[in-house]
């Protein structure tokens, strides 16, 4: 009679591997979200500077840094939101459950495409800037100084972060699709310990009735 193979009750390293990276990666996920808001005052600071000069209104001027404050608001919400969701998925790996790992899969493939999406977005961005006509001259003028507005480091570690964030989603899968990690979350819970047995109770034979007398 053959048994089923049982899984390691050890935690394979892969999957150790795994939720170690995606908690990292919501580490970086909150700091940025906390960077983000740290440079907002001194961008707005520097764009108000510099768009002193410009041919532009105030009220223009007043929209660009009500667009700089929403956007940098909004960029740290969804950071926040991704860090808590992936330290959730870390959690789940941890504790082997099967749902976690397809969740996992479901959220890296979603974030390898908006990081891919993210670094097209901003070499796009950085190789043909956006036209506009002549009545929007004074927009274009105003949206050029937003990127100079912003720290020099800060441009170069959104590219480095969108390429971190795809690295850190495709190595997270591989590593949950290997041999290990397919061991560990296929494997069998324990069974429930049967009840202890009593002994059969001894035969007796039936009773025969006394005939009347």
């Amino acid at each position: 009679m053959s048994y089923p193979q049982q899984a390691p009750a050890r935690r394979p390293g892969v999957v150790a591997l795994a939720t170690a990276v995606l908690l990292l990666m919501a580490v970086v996920a909150f700091a940025y979200a906390v960077a983000g808001l740290l440079v907002l005052g001194g961008t707005v600071d520097r764009f108000r500077s510099a768009a002193t000069g410009a041919a532009a209104t105030a009220e223009q001027v007043d929209g660009v840094v009500a667009l700089l404050r929403a956007s940098a608001v909004l960029s740290a919400v969804l950071s926040v939101l991704a860090a808590l969701l992936l330290a959730g998925l870390a959690i789940g790996l941890g504790s082997g459950r099967p749902g976690a790992r397809v969740a996992t899969w479901v959220v890296c493939g979603l974030g390898l495409l908006c990081g891919c999406c993210a670094l097209a977005l901003l070499v796009g961005q950085r190789a043909a800037p956006l036209q506009l006509g002549d009545g929007d001259r004074a927009t274009g003028e105003l949206l050029g100084l937003v990127g100079d507005a912003y720290p020099s480091w800060w441009i170069p570690l959104n590219g480095g972060l969108s390429v971190g964030q795809a690295l850190g989603y495709l190595v997270v899968a591989t590593l949950l699709a290997l041999p290990a990690a397919n061991a560990w979350f296929r494997r069998r819970p324990s069974a429930p310990a049967a009840p202890p047995a009593f002994p059969p109770a001894p035969h007796q034979p039936p009773m025969t009735p006394y005939p009347p007398s």
